[in-house]
């Protein structure tokens, strides 16, 4: 592996644990609350990480600008569309596996979570609608499928990918849900082999969850989950 992808994997690391030194720093400097630093650090921290791993990255741009066997921007747009359907549709079946299987409960802490950052500070959303899936498309998909893509077949490298997507979210109940989007993810990467192509399906799928649940009581999330729970179980 080149050693500028594992400086990408480096200051992902660091940039998701920044926030324990650097959002106290911004509390006591300015007149906000805790949890506007920790908003506000984020956003900062995550605009760097992005910047950062676009000039480690911009070999590998300019090798796919070149590459003649990639699609065509008219397939890459309906490959885009096609994989946020896919990827819906395999979260939406990885969740009835789940709660029908496993009986794990429907939602997710980590999705709650950050709605709730977002209402308190509405900027917040630019991060799971645009830096976070640039920066994971590029670290889970380009780096570390691509990476044992060379070494094994599709399968095993699409779902050792996508295992440590789905843990690297801190919700190891939820393994399927994030598991089957990796899944779809690689995918589209390794059919179109352009990385654009996951990345925008990835923002396309949390502006939709984001903005839809930013609009709705939480109350009636929860009604509204409790009733799926009830339909599932009948």
């Amino acid at each position: 592996m080149p050693k500028r992808y594992w400086w990408v994997i480096i200051s992902y690391i660091l940039m998701q644990f920044s926030g324990v030194v650097f959002a106290p720093i911004l509390y006591n400097l300015f007149p906000i609350t805790k949890v506007e630093a920790v908003s506000y650090w984020s956003i900062i921290s995550f605009i760097l990480g992005v910047i950062i791993v676009l000039l480690l990255m911009k070999p590998d741009i300019k090798q796919g600008l070149h590459q003649r066997d990639r699609t065509s921007k008219t397939q890459l747009i309906l490959w885009t569309i096609l994989g946020v359907f896919m990827a819906f549709f395999a979260q939406f079946l990885a969740n009835f596996i789940q709660i029908m299987v496993f009986g794990v409960k429907p939602g997710s802490e980590n999705t709650q979570a950050i709605m709730n950052i977002t209402r308190a500070t509405p900027l917040f959303m630019i991060i799971p609608i645009f830096a976070a899936p640039i920066l994971e498309e590029v670290i889970f998909r380009k780096i570390i499928f691509g990476t044992l893509y060379k070494r094994t077949n599709f399968l095993i490298a699409a779902i050792l990918s996508a295992v440590i997507f789905g843990f690297i979210h801190g919700e190891p109940q939820h393994i399927l849900v994030y598991g089957s989007m990796g899944l779809v993810f690689a995918y589209l990467y390794v059919e179109t082999k352009r990385i654009i192509v996951p990345i925008i399906a990835h923002m396309a799928m949390n502006a939709f969850v984001v903005i839809a649940q930013y609009n709705m009581d939480p109350a009636e999330i929860e009604r509204q989950l409790n009733e799926l729970q009830n339909i599932l179980h009948l």
